[in-house]
């Protein structure tokens, strides 16, 4: 067992600013990494994956792009154990250090016309080393976040999503710019690379930010399981670990079917490449700007009640945004959309990462936050883009990926009124344990 931090052995507390720079850092490399490939899918999959139809071509594309989060969980699991066990700051600076790893190969690895079949091989490696890297970030980043601050948890962890609409913003300029400024033939030989040399320059950035950052009191404070967390988890915590799953379903649905957007405007309303990218930059900005509010919002309101509201509204507003721009297929239809559904998903996700915190303890909060979220996004994220090529594909219906988005927002929503039910009773039975003279008693979970 672990010791606990030496009593005499206090230290500053960091500046809220500066955490949140630390855990968002990572944030953006992995978040960058993953938009490019997502952006530029129908350019890689010329690079990696040339085959006769373009149709198969792009589901290959994709799946490899779903390959990366089978092993997610796994990433979790490793790397969550070892950031409960460790500390924040040794997971967080592990998931970024392999990110490198991940992102390097993409930049250097020849295409299919160079290497054959070695190409495609070391693409799906790439993929898998990144998956396992961004498996452990976000529970090492939430925990580092919540655990550094007492009354602002849902502001300080909502910076997890508005960093991810910050890099959204970073991509959609990127992609603009090489869309416009290159012939496609550019594009295919060498401009698809520009992205991964530009994002991997951030990484010695986030491992030297990383490497100086403090280590957050709970934890510190914390008695470290005798066992493996992950273990401790899924004893102690089944329930927990099951309605959090189903809490972040439809974050990460509308999350990945929104990275399909310039795909889809693309192939599917046949509009010009920069028309995705218009609209995912306009998303971006929502995603920033509205995600920090909605945590905000949420240190002073019921986080489920927050989350419930925007959750029906998913389910609501998907079929007939999706028919406007299949009705009305142009520029400003496309942002309108997205913007809108990226609006509604700040109002989700910038809650998310601390309800999520809230489910579990402090020896088990990386790993659970981290393993939760994983099955969710390997189970309903990672393939939602292969889902919605597929579904096109097989019905014919250019609004057929809207059904995918309502299917996963109905399952959320049962998701948080469990948990909305759960945290009742829990304040009842404590009220009901509440010493009658007022004095609180110290209790361990």
């Amino acid at each position: 067992m672990a010791d606990n931090a030496t009593p005499g052995a206090m230290v500053a507390a960091p500046r809220l600013t500066n955490v949140i720079v630390a855990a968002t850092i990572g944030n953006i490399l992995e978040w960058f990494d993953f938009l490019v490939y997502g952006f530029f899918a129908a350019t890689l999959a010329e690079v990696f994956f040339p085959v006769g139809d373009s149709t198969v071509s792009l589901l290959i594309t994709f799946g490899a792009f779903g390959l990366s989060y089978l092993v997610r969980p796994l990433g979790a699991v490793f790397i969550g154990n070892y950031t409960d066990r460790a500390g924040r700051k040794a997971g967080l600076t592990l998931s970024i250090a392999l990110m490198m790893i991940g992102t390097t190969l993409m930049v250097v690895t020849p295409g299919y016309a160079t290497i054959g079949i070695a190409a495609p091989v070391i693409i799906m490696i790439a993929r898998l080393i990144q998956g396992f890297s961004v498996g452990g970030e976000f529970g090492s980043a939430v925990a580092f976040l919540v655990e550094h601050t007492d009354d602002r948890k849902g502001y300080s962890a909502s910076w997890q999503w508005s960093s991810t609409g910050v890099v959204s913003v970073v991509v959609a300029l990127i992609g603009l710019a090489l869309t416009t400024l290159l012939t496609h033939q550019q594009l295919v030989d060498w401009g698809w690379r520009v992205p991964w040399v530009f994002g991997l320059l951030v990484g010695p950035v986030g491992l030297y930010i990383r490497s100086r950052m403090a280590e957050t009191p709970e934890f510190l404070g914390a008695v470290k399981p005798p066992t493996l967390p992950i273990g401790e988890l899924l004893r102690r915590h089944p329930i927990p670990v099951l309605l959090a799953v189903g809490a972040s379903i439809i974050s990460n649905s509308s999350y990945y079917l929104l990275l399909y957007i310039p795909t889809y405007a693309v192939r599917t309303l046949h509009l010009p490449a920069y028309t995705g990218f218009a609209a995912t930059l306009l998303g971006g900005v929502v995603l920033a700007v509205f995600s920090v509010m909605a945590g905000h919002m949420s240190d002073k309101t019921g986080r489920p009640r927050i989350m419930l509201a925007m959750a029906w509204l998913f389910a609501i507003a998907a079929y007939p945004t999706f028919w406007l721009m299949v009705a009305y297929p142009s520029l400003a239809t496309a942002m309108f959309a997205v913007g809108f559904l990226n609006l509604i998903k700040a109002g989700y996700s910038g809650v998310l990462p601390s309800l999520l915190a809230e489910q579990f303890p402090v020896d088990t909060r990386a790993v659970g936050i981290a393993f939760s979220y994983g099955v969710s996004v390997t189970m309903f994220g990672g393939f939602a883009p292969f889902v919605a090529t597929w579904l096109i594909a097989e019905t014919g219906d250019p609004l057929s990926p809207s059904f995918y988005l309502t299917a996963t927002a109905l399952l959320s929503i049962a998701a948080l009124l469990a948990i909305q039910r759960r945290t009742v009773r829990e304040r009842k039975n404590q009220d009901t344990r509440m010493p009658p003279s007022g004095l609180i008693t110290s209790r361990s979970e």
